[in-house]
């Protein structure tokens, strides 16, 4: 642990509650706006903690490790959304600004919560229930059984705490199944069941959005997200194929979820493109995976405009500085020594952007991701692959 830093005129401290990649690329954006940030992370050595100077150690269920932390910042925000309300309203009572704020926070937390929140501001969202752990057993099944029918086998079934990037999630194909995960999975405490109905979409959408205390908010164009096993792997801006005014209506529900949940900062809200029109799938509120493309495709990046907003400065332009972007997230495999990699890498394609996490290698990790921006969507695809998957080691040439 460091000890505090000076106070620089009367530029603000930025509080970031937990040390990932997130906070690490909200320093480059403090960088240049003159804001200091502090960040709470486990170990010094966590993604941010390499980065960012004033480095405070402990967790983020630690109520008097968070309240010690935030002692000093002029605003508190997060790489992730796991810190406990409690904890948060003890920061506000003591005259701390958190935002999100833990009554926002907690439909990114909790998406039984969330699925609740959206149907009742008349949101698009799939056929859904609740099914609580300590349901007893013929209630479970009929609960189960009833859904099935309404929504069609097979289902999904999710934890509604704690899960992310394909975990927590679990496909149930039909009641006999459904049965198997709920009494077999232990779920965190405070958790339950979420059923969804299995969505058939076209393609999956992201539509982000950066929303101050006053009220401002602006639009990033809407990307095409692709996963492989639960993990975003590719990010494509703006989305191929979708209409501008399907672009509208996806970042209408964007701004709609920011002001029905009164979401201060980075929003981005996850849905599935079907036949039938737009579903939300997901939200987050803080930077995103989605939006990593804007650092070298935009003319605000999401890290700097999710620092305008929490800290009610006037929103950066969120438009694009070229026809398209493509990101690629680099995920860790058995290769070692990814960076001498570099100099293939940056000696074909001079024009691509890698950033790296400062992460150890382990498979399906993501490491960094590799941004290619051009005119033509196709190549920019090609030179972000090549350059991801050579870093991991998934080609040799």
């Amino acid at each position: 642990m460091t000890g505090p830093l000076e106070r620089v005129d009367d530029f603000p401290v930025v509080g970031v509650v937990g040390g990932g990649q997130l906070a690490r690329m909200l320093q480059q954006a403090a960088i240049g706006l003159g804001v200091q940030l502090r960040v709470l992370a486990t170990d010094r050595n966590d993604s941010a903690g390499q980065v960012i100077s004033d480095v405070r150690i402990g967790h983020h269920d630690d109520p008097v490790a968070v309240k010690e932390f935030a002692d000093g910042c002029d605003v508190v925000t997060f790489d992730h959304e796991h810190v406990p309300p409690a904890i948060l309203r003890n920061l506000i009572d003591h005259g701390v600004a958190v935002r999100p704020s833990p009554d926002a926070l907690i439909h990114a937390q909790d998406k039984a919560v969330m699925r609740a929140a959206l149907t009742e501001a008349g949101l698009p969202c799939p056929k859904w229930a609740i099914l609580d752990p300590g349901t007893e057993a013929d209630v479970a099944r009929s609960t189960l059984d009833q859904f099935g029918e309404r929504a069609g086998w097979p289902i999904i079934m999710k934890t509604s705490r704690g899960g992310y990037d394909g975990r927590g999630v679990w496909v149930a194909d039909d009641l006999g199944c459904a049965l198997d995960i709920a009494s077999s999975e232990e779920l965190i405490d405070g958790a339950v069941w979420l059923l969804e109905e299995k969505v058939d979409f076209t393609a999956e959408l992201s539509a982000q959005i950066a929303r101050s205390p006053h009220g401002q908010a602006v639009a990033y164009p809407v990307v095409r997200t692709v996963q492989t096993d639960g993990i975003c792997t590719e990010v494509v801006a703006p989305a191929p194929e979708v209409s501008s005014d399907h672009a509208i209506a996806a970042q209408r529900i964007a701004l709609q979820v920011a002001q029905a949940l009164d979401v201060t900062g980075m929003l981005a809200v996850e849905l599935f493109d079907t036949s039938s029109g737009l579903m939300i799938n997901e939200l987050a509120m803080r930077p995103h995976n989605s939006g990593h493309w804007t650092i070298d495709g935009a003319v605000t990046s999401q890290f700097e405009n999710h620092l305008r907003a929490v800290l009610d400065l006037p929103l950066g332009s969120p438009k694009m500085t070229a026809e398209h972007a493509v990101m690629v997230n680099v995920l860790g495999t058995q290769r070692q020594g990814l960076y001498a990699t570099y100099k293939h890498v940056l000696a074909r394609d001079p024009q691509l952007k890698i950033h790296m996490y400062g992460k150890t290698a382990r498979p399906g990790r993501k490491l960094g991701h590799v941004t290619a921006v051009g005119s033509d969507v196709e190549d920019c695809r090609d030179r972000a692959h090549h350059g991801a998957d050579y870093i991991s080691g998934v080609i040799d040439e």
